[in-house]
C-alpha cells in the first residue's frame, strides 16, 4: 500500500498556526505535484480492483464551509472513470422530498456493484447545517441522531464500505479563503449567503459537530479527521489515507491490439465548405 512522507517534501520556512504555534513545513509545489501523481495512479488501479471485485464503496465528505472538501474529490476524480466513480452534490430538497425519511434520496444514490460514490455533504446536513440554521425541528434533529448510526450499520451489513472524513479548518483560515473566494471573480459563486450566516455562528456549528460525533462515530463507521489548513497536506494526506482503508491489488490489463481502419474505397465524402467550423481564434 501507498506511504506518504511529507517531512521529505518541504520547504525551508516553517509557518505558525493562529495560536501562534509552529506547525509542520510547507510542501513544495514540485513535490506536491509528483506525490499527488503518484496516488492518482494508485487510485486508477483501486479504481480497477473495486470494479474487478465488484466492491461497493461510499465515502463522505464533510466539514465547515470552505475546508477544501471539494478540491479534494477533484483530485480524487480528475484522472477515474465517471461511470466507476461519481460525485454526488444535492442541493436543496423540493417539497416532496421534505415529506419523504430523511435517508430516502440518499438512498437512492448509493453504489451498485463495482462503484464508488463520493458524497460532497451528505445525510449529515440534518446533523449539522439543519439545527444549526433552524432548517428542522428539534424532534427530527433527535430523531436524525437516534437512527443514522443504525441506518449506517445496515448499509455496512448490506457490504458497502463506508468511509468519512471531516476536514478542519482553522478560523483564521476559513476568513482567509471567504476572503479570497470575495475578491476573485471566478471563485465567488463558492461563498453562499448560507456559507455567510454559518461564519456568524462558528461556535454553534463546533457544538453540533462535537454532539454528532458522539453519536455518529461509530465502531464500523469511524469519523477520520482530516487538518485541512494546508489545502496541498490535507488532499495528499486524504489520498493516501482512503488508499489504506480499501485492500487492493493490481488488475492485469487485456492485451490489444489496435485493428486495422476500414477501407473508404467506394466512400466520397462531401465538400468541407458544407460544415460549419468553429472559428480558429488561437
Amino acid at each position: 500500500m501507498v506511504a506518504i512522507m511529507l517531512g521529505s517534501h518541504t520547504s525551508a520556512t516553517p509557518t505558525s498556526g493562529a495560536n501562534g504555534a509552529k506547525r509542520r513545513f510547507k510542501v513544495k509545489t514540485k513535490e506536491y505535484n509528483r506525490e499527488l501523481a503518484r496516488l492518482q495512479q494508485e487510485l486508477v488501479r483501486l479504481q480497477r480492483w473495486i470494479r474487478h471485485q465488484g466492491l461497493k464503496v461510499v465515502v463522505i465528505f464533510e466539514g465547515r464551509d470552505a475546508a477544501g472538501k471539494g478540491g479534494v474529490i477533484k483530485r480524487i476524480t480528475e484522472r477515474l472513470n465517471p461511470r466507476v466513480v461519481r460525485v454526488v452534490a444535492l442541493g436543496t430538497p423540493s417539497d416532496r422530498e421534505k415529506t419523504q425519511w430523511w435517508f430516502q434520496r440518499y438512498v437512492a444514490e448509493l453504489p451498485a456493484a463495482g462503484e464508488m460514490v463520493l458524497f460532497d455533504r451528505s445525510w449529515y446536513n440534518r446533523g449539522l447545517v439543519e439545527p444549526v440554521m433552524g432548517f428542522c425541528s428539534e424532534e427530527e434533529y433527535q430523531e436524525f441522531l437516534r437512527s443514522c448510526p443504525e441506518f449506517e450499520r445496515m448499509l455496512v451489513r448490506s457490504g458497502i464500505v463506508l468511509i468519512k472524513y471531516w476536514f478542519s479548518v482553522s478560523d483564521s483560515e476559513q476568513e482567509r479563503r471567504f476572503q479570497s473566494r470575495i475578491n476573485d471573480p471566478v471563485r465567488r459563486w463558492k461563498l453562499s449567503a448560507l456559507d455567510l450566516q454559518g461564519r456568524t455562528r462558528w461556535v454553534d456549528f463546533s457544538k453540533a459537530k462535537d454532539i454528532l460525533f458522539a453519536h455518529t462515530d461509530i465502531k464500523v463507521a469511524p469519523w477520520f479527521v482530516v487538518n485541512a489548513d494546508s489545502k496541498k497536506k490535507a488532499r495528499l494526506n486524504c489520498i493516501a489515507h482512503l488508499l489504506e482503508q480499501i485492500p487492493y491489488e493490481p488488475v492485469p490489463w487485456e492485451e490489444v491490439h489496435l485493428p486495422q481502419k476500414q477501407s473508404a474505397i467506394g466512400y466520397v465524402r462531401p465538400p468541407i465548405s458544407e460544415q460549419t467550423f468553429v472559428p480558429e481564434r488561437y
